[in-house]
């Protein structure tokens, strides 16, 4: 499939500006697309996002920065390094996790004193059998990093080569067992397997329905947490900078109305305001649910097939706020666990709010090497079921549930922040069209939910999908790789140099030279 007009630079419209947008739309600039990239919100960053408080902005999305490399690719092809940018700064305190009965554990980067931990914590049998966890966590990090991950489009065959070139990978990724599973055969105590079974929330799904190989998150984030100084939204914010740098046209505040379609393919972008965009692709960096429900226009309808996007997965009550706090000693990261798993996601699954829930702390203003200022400001995270709905009254129990939960581990704020500073799923849903509040599209659950994601071409030649929603899935660092995707896939269809150039390498090298000319020329922005 060839580009109609090759005489002049390809235009390639985003619609989206989350962190799979902001990726495209580089990598797109970098290989001297026109590139102009369309969001209804005021500022860029999607998820990524904030809101006020008397201590200055306060993170409401994602908090996590792992897969660094993934990001200094992006810069590298402007000649440029990441901490020209921002301020990133390595946290070697990786979470403090809390139980009720009043035991805490601390995990860190280096493995070596995280296995010391969970020894003080559990005994040496418990230690041993993390230092074995973490060992078989890398091994599945490695063998499906490339296979997975940073495959454009993962098939089974392929994922089965890579299992019989490794079957020592058959044992470890536990094909047959969901990760709650995996955990029972792998730790005695209890609250170690609630720990580790966390991470399936972490791309939206339950410990008891997740697949055992999401074992290789903790590898991802054992390998490196970075904070961001001034919090997550500045990368929102530098990723912009850079992407006008380059030349991309950055239009927010522009609500796309539709996508028009002619001769099979995709021929404009329509807004609310101003003269329709002609282009030769569009990128959408939404939940590709919206395009089943034609909210981009009946046409992209069947754009991806409704196994795509069903069943979805989880959403979230995000409380962000500022508040004078005494209690636990917080560190940046910390996760407060309910007593029993069950009454926790039961009734998410049932579509109810968890009666027993774990909550997930940002210290915002806390990190390596940081006093933090006595007005705090904070994000707290309670998983919810997705949902379009919410009742004020529903809202004012979240509020009692999760204050009340916190106070149990002697941890108060002051003031107690109110209903107007939670996030709720139904407000989720408002701010992102279509998702039902889910935060990471579709649902993980099952041993093929992932061949199931869709991928970054859909069925509709020109269109393409970046952003957590699509592969490899959720995550800021997972949603930038989409970005690559899609930019790779455009670039193959419409002939662009992008592939002429060397890749980027799993495990934070980027192949890229600095003297190879990556800035796009300027007659090629025009």
């Amino acid at each position: 499939m060839g580009r109609p007009d090759k005489s002049v630079a390809a235009h390639v419209a985003i619609i989206g500006a989350g962190m799979g947008g902001l990726a495209s739309a580089i990598r797109l600039a970098s290989a001297g697309c026109r590139v102009t990239l369309l969001d209804s919100a005021p500022a860029a960053g999607g998820k990524m996002r904030t809101v006020d408080s008397p201590a200055g902005p306060v993170d409401a999305g994602p908090t996590v920065l792992t897969m660094r490399h993934q990001f200094d690719a992006l810069f590298a092809l402007a000649d440029a390094r990441m901490e020209d940018f921002v301020e990133l700064v390595e946290e070697p305190l990786l979470a403090r996790h809390w139980w009720l009965d009043g035991s805490s554990l601390d995990l860190f980067a280096d493995r070596d004193r995280s296995v010391e931990e969970v020894r003080r914590f559990a005994g040496t049998r418990e230690a041993e059998a993390f230092r074995s966890f973490s060992e078989r966590a890398q091994r599945l990090f490695t063998g499906f990093e490339a296979a997975m991950m940073e495959s454009a489009r993962p098939t089974l065959p392929a994922m089965t080569a890579t299992v019989l070139r490794s079957p020592a990978l058959i044992g470890d990724m536990a094909p047959l067992s969901s990760l709650a599973r995996s955990l029972v055969r792998t730790f005695r105590d209890p609250r170690l397997r609630q720990l580790f079974g966390r991470y399936a929330t972490y791309v939206g799904g339950m410990p008891g329905l997740s697949p055992g190989v999401l074992q290789l998150i903790w590898h991802a984030e054992a390998s490196g947490v970075w904070r961001v100084h001034g919090g997550m939204h500045k990368l929102a914010e530098a990723l912009e900078d850079l992407a006008g740098k380059m030349g991309v046209d950055m239009r927010m505040g522009a609500h796309v109305t539709r996508v028009e379609i002619q001769d099979g393919r995709v021929s404009a972008v329509h807004t609310e305001t101003g003269p329709k965009l002609r282009v030769d692709a569009a990128i959408f960096n939404g939940d590709p649910r919206a395009l089943r429900q034609g909210l981009l226009g009946a046409p992209l309808r069947d754009a991806v097939p409704e196994t795509a996007v069903t069943p979805r997965s989880l959403s979230a009550r995000v409380w962000a706020f500022a508040a004078e706090t005494a209690g636990p000693e917080l560190v940046h990261h910390n996760v407060f666990f309910g007593e029993d798993p069950e009454a926790e996601f039961g009734p998410i699954l049932d579509g109810k709010p968890p009666s027993d829930p774990t909550l997930y702390i940002c210290a915002q203003d806390r990190g390596a090497g940081t006093a933090p200022p006595a007005l705090e400001r904070f994000e707290i995270i309670e998983n919810a079921a997705p949902t379009d709905q919410e009742t004020p009254e529903e809202t004012d129990q979240c509020r009692t549930r999760v204050f009340n939960r916190l106070t149990e581990f002697g941890l108060t704020f002051t003031p107690r922040p109110d209903a107007s500073k939670v996030t709720t799923p139904a407000a989720f849903d408002r701010m992102f069209p279509a998702s039902l509040g889910s935060l990471y599209g579709r649902s993980p659950h099952g041993m093929m939910a992932a061949f199931r994601r869709p991928t970054a071409r859909t069925t509709i030649p020109g269109l393409y999908l970046a952003g957590g929603g699509a592969h490899p899935g959720a995550g800021i660092a997972m949603a930038a790789l989409s970005g690559r995707h899609a930019a790779e896939a455009i670039a193959r269809d419409l002939a662009l140099p992008l592939l002429s150039r060397p890749t980027d390498m799993p495990g934070g090298t980027s192949t890229a030279s600095r003297t190879m000319g990556l800035r796009p020329s300027r007659s090629s922005l025009l």
